[in-house]
């Protein structure tokens, strides 16, 4: 691991160390485990947002490589 120095607005810094999880395992892990969890999100919010514009596409239909399939998806009629 690589020792950082980051700057924290006191307050924060009180809240932080008031925390009984940031004493027990220590301020370094906690934050470790919230910059891997911000890391996840924001990699989760891009694949989202790829799929939104994908399906997004004119007028919200297929793209013009997937029209000839869009009948076969059709349920039968009964």
């Amino acid at each position: 691991m690589k020792a950082i120095q980051i700057t924290i607005d006191e307050r924060l810094l009180t809240q932080l160390d008031a925390d009984e999880q940031v004493r027990r395992l220590g301020r370094s892990a906690v934050l470790r485990h919230v910059a891997t969890e911000y890391l996840e999100r924001r990699k989760l919010q891009a694949v989202a947002e790829q799929y939104r514009r994908a399906y997004a596409g004119a007028g919200g239909g297929l793209t013009p490589d997937l029209e000839a399939w869009e009948g076969q998806g059709v349920w039968p009629s009964e």
